[in-house]
């Protein structure tokens, strides 16, 4: 597992995408590692930001987020996605850290948390559900727009394509994480606990009403047919 960062260590990112009026994604590098990393940044009703998987950027892009409202909640969506949380409350010192209950002990090694998914303030724009059959370690941020509904994952489904090169080869044989969406083998090993009940989560998320979108925090948004997208991650668990 790599360090928490203690100091703003900007990488190379994409510029913020805007995907609806309360909603922002952007897509940024990890060092040393084929993978990709998203965060994604949802306004709650009352105007405040909530900020998912934090990813330190360029200053530009920070003042855009700025600009778009006060971050008043930041989100690890799990132990292993921990790696801006520090930097993001010494920028934010207001704002409340929330993460899964069953990753509370991983997140605090680096970070103070504030309160579990649960006890996340109800909103009408922004809330979370943990998810079932992961040991509590993961969760679900919903969004509801004007547009429709996106359901924000973490790593319980890749979205990623086949990459080149042995970087490309390893995701694809050894992790098993290409060729999305799907569930990786390293989620089946590191974090799904019941196989039936995460592939039932994933058939009952797929219902939602109005879905539009599900964003994933390694690969592209899933859009079109968000629902059979699910499905098809479903029939992966194994």
């Amino acid at each position: 597992m790599a360090k928490a960062n203690t100091t703003w260590k900007v990488l190379p990112h994409q510029p913020i995408e805007e995907l609806g009026e309360n909603l922002m994604r952007v897509e940024g590098d990890l060092e040393g590692m084929p993978l990709k990393r998203v965060m994604t940044i949802a306004k709650r009703a009352d105007g405040g930001l909530v900020v998912h998987n934090g990813i330190a950027l360029g200053d530009d892009a920070m003042k855009r987020v700025d600009a778009w409202g006060e971050v008043t909640a930041i989100v690890v969506p799990n132990g292993w996605h921990r790696l801006d949380a520090r930097v993001y409350k010494d920028r934010y010192p207001e704002a409340r850290v929330y993460c899964p209950a069953g990753s509370r002990k991983q997140v605090e090694q680096v970070v103070p948390v504030d309160g579990t998914y649960e006890q996340f303030p109800a909103d009408e724009a922004v809330s979370f559900v943990t998810l079932d059959g992961v040991g509590a370690r993961e969760g679900v941020m919903v969004v509801r727009s004007t547009a429709g509904t996106t359901l924000v994952l973490n790593d319980l489904v890749f979205n990623i394509e086949h990459g080149k090169g042995l970087g490309g080869l390893v995701v694809r044989y050894i992790m098993q994480s290409s060729g999305g969406p799907k569930v990786s083998r390293v989620t089946r090993w590191f974090v799904i606990k019941d196989a039936a009940a995460v592939r039932a989560h994933l058939l009952r998320l797929a219902e939602t009403p109005g879905l539009v979108r599900v964003i994933v925090s390694h690969g592209r948004v899933i859009e079109g047919d968000a629902a059979a997208a699910l499905r098809a991650a479903a029939a992966t668990v194994g």
